[in-house]
C-alpha cells in the first residue's frame, strides 16, 4: 500500500489503519462517531493527502480543460476561483469528479480521487496528445514538488487553522466558499467533503506534520474515513465508485448542475448525454422502520424500483439515510419501501441532503 507523508504520525497516534484505494489511510483514531460529532459541532481535521493535485499548465491549459470536462472553465474568471466538474468518456459515463481551480490564462490547478488518479492521468494525457495542444500536466504526488493535503472541518474548523498559524488569517479569512489563496508555499481553498465550513490545505509534503501537529494542539480533532464518509452522506455528496462510475450519467447521479451543456462549446461525453437524456433522479431517503440501509438494496414504489448507491446510519439524526437513484416520476414526499434480506421497510423520500453547517434539512 502507498503512504502518505502523515502515516508515521496516524500510527502513533493509534489510529485503526485500512487499505483504501491501495492507499493506508486511518479509518478513526477510537471512535467514528465522536469524530462525526467534533466535525458537526467543533472541527475535525482529515489527512487527504492520497488525493492527488495536478497542475495544468501552458498556452492551451484552458482550451484543454473545456474540452476536457462537463463543466464549463469559462465560469472561472477570478485568481482562486475553485469549480466542481465531471470528467467523462465518450459514452458519457464518469471516469471521475474532480475539483478545478482557476489560477491565471494558463494555470489551474484539479484535485482528483486516489484510487482514478493513475487511470485519470492517462486519459487526460491521451487527449492532450490526440488533440496536439501545448501545456503541460504535473501530477503533485513525489519528488521535490510532492504536496500533502489536510482539511479541517467544522463551525469552529477556521479558527483553528487561524490559531494553528496566525499569519495565515490575513490571506484566508476573506475567502468566498469555492475559493483559495496562495499563502507562500501554502494554497488555502475554502472547500471541503463533510456538509461543514472550513478549510482545504495544500502545502509543500515535508511541511504536512507540522501543520497536523499544530491543529492538534489548537484542539482539531484527527478523523479519519469512517467520518469523513458518514459526513459526506449527509451532506448529499456524491462519492465515486458508489454513487457514479464509468457505466454511470452524470445525469442520473444527480450532478447535471456540473453539466454545462447550453454553451456551444464540444466536450468528451456530450454527444452521448445529447441521445441519452436522463433516465433515474437521484434522492435522498430516510428509513421510517428500524434496519439499515446500504448500497445496492432495492427501492419499490407506486413508480417502479430503483437502487441505493450509497447508505449508513447518520449520527446527526439518529435515523438510517441513502442515497438513491429512482424513477424519473418519484417525488419528495413520496413513501418507498426497502428490501433489507427478507422485508420490505418503509421510507421518506427527500432532498438528498440532509444535514448542513450542524441544521438537519431532511
Amino acid at each position: 500500500m502507498q503512504k502518505t507523508v502523515l502515516n508515521d504520525i496516524h500510527h502513533r497516534s493509534g489510529a485503526r489503519l485500512i487499505d483504501f484505494g491501495g492507499w493506508e489511510m486511518p479509518l478513526h483514531y477510537g471512535s467514528q462517531i465522536e469524530e462525526h460529532h467534533a466535525v458537526r459541532r467543533d472541527a475535525g481535521m482529515f489527512d487527504v493527502s492520497h488525493m492527488c493535485a495536478v497542475d495544468v499548465e501552458g498556452a492551451d491549459a484552458a482550451p484543454f480543460l473545456r474540452r476536457l470536462l462537463a463543466n464549463n472553465i469559462d465560469k472561472l474568471q477570478v485568481a482562486g476561483k475553485a469549480l466542481y466538474s465531471a470528467m467523462l468518456n465518450e459514452a458519457g459515463g464518469v471516469i471521475d469528479d474532480l475539483l478545478v481551480y482557476y489560477l491565471d490564462d494558463g494555470s489551474y490547478r484539479l484535485v482528483i480521487n486516489a484510487a482514478t488518479a493513475d487511470k485519470d492521468l492517462a486519459w487526460m494525457n491521451v487527449h492532450r496528445q490526440q488533440w496536439q495542444m501545448a501545456l503541460s500536466i504535473t501530477p503533485r504526488r513525489e519528488g521535490a514538488g510532492a504536496l500533502a493535503m489536510i482539511a479541517v472541518q467544522g463551525p469552529q474548523a477556521r479558527q483553528k487553522l487561524w490559531h494553528a498559524q496566525p499569519a495565515c488569517r490575513p490571506a484566508c479569512e476573506p475567502l468566498k466558499p469555492f475559493f483559495a489563496v496562495q499563502w507562500g508555499d501554502q494554497f488555502i481553498a475554502r472547500t471541503g467533503y463533510t456538509g461543514e465550513d472550513g478549510y482545504e490545505v495544500t502545502l509543500p509534503a515535508q511541511q504536512a506534520g507540522q501543520l497536523w501537529e499544530a491543529l492538534a494542539a489548537a484542539g482539531a480533532r484527527p478523523c479519519g474515513l469512517g467520518a469523513r464518509d458518514t459526513l459526506r452522506l449527509e451532506a448529499g455528496m456524491n462519492l465515486y465508485g458508489q454513487d457514479m462510475d464509468e457505466s454511470v450519467s452524470p445525469l442520473d447521479a444527480g450532478l447535471a448542475w456540473t453539466v454545462d451543456l447550453s454553451a456551444p462549446r464540444d466536450f468528451v461525453g456530450k454527444a452521448a448525454l445529447l441521445a441519452k437524456p436522463q433516465r433515474y433522479q437521484f434522492l435522498g431517503l430516510v428509513l421510517r422502520d428500524r434496519g439499515v440501509l446500504r448500497a445496492h438494496q432495492q427501492v419499490v414504489g407506486k413508480h417502479g424500483s430503483g437502487e441505493i448507491t450509497s447508505g449508513s446510519f447518520s449520527p446527526t439524526m439518529q435515523q438510517a439515510i441513502a442515497l438513491a437513484r429512482l424513477p424519473l416520476a418519484t417525488a419528495i414526499g413520496d413513501t418507498v419501501e426497502v428490501a433489507i434480506r427478507d422485508k420490505l421497510l418503509g421510507a421518506a423520500v427527500v432532498k438528498p441532503c440532509f444535514v448542513r453547517n450542524g441544521s438537519i434539512l431532511a
